[in-house]
């Protein structure tokens, strides 16, 4: 049995923002297999200078992020889109284990397969270090 994750494709300007919130939601849960799963078993990933192949890769990669990054909290704005892709741009706010805040901002291009699965997601992101009067997105 094939999985779907709607909306899916071709997408409006309705089914592409709540395709946007969805993914914003499951981020901000901070669990490694609830985002994985939206993505195809194949998905392709480049996230800063990191390439992903595969949910494995991606269920790793992510629990180590959230290991690393902590009281991660995201937003996602969407971008541009068509018939089964979405642009979006983010922000997102964490500190590390020495208690420094860093704003990390960036540009992710998605494409996602007939069930609405992300097939592939191409990240661009810069971080900025803030203190934590700085901070814009509340936990």
């Amino acid at each position: 049995m094939t999985v779907t994750r709607p909306p899916l494709p071709p997408f409006t300007a309705e089914t592409a923002q709540r395709k946007v919130r969805a993914a914003e939601d499951a981020w901000n849960s901070r669990d490694p297999e609830r985002v994985a799963l939206g993505y195809t078993p194949d998905s392709e990933w480049r996230n800063r200078d990191v390439f992903l192949n595969g949910r494995a890769e991606i269920l790793e990669f992510l629990t180590a992020k959230w290991e690393r990054e902590l009281d991660y909290r995201l937003r996602k704005e969407l971008w541009a889109y068509s018939d089964h892709r979405i642009a979006v741009r983010f922000e997102y706010e964490w500190h590390d284990h020495d208690g420094q805040w860093y704003r990390s901002y960036g540009n992710e291009n998605w494409e996602f397969d007939e069930h609405g699965l992300m097939r592939r997601r191409y990240a661009s992101i810069n971080d900025l270090a803030i203190t934590a009067e700085e901070r814009r997105i509340a936990l």
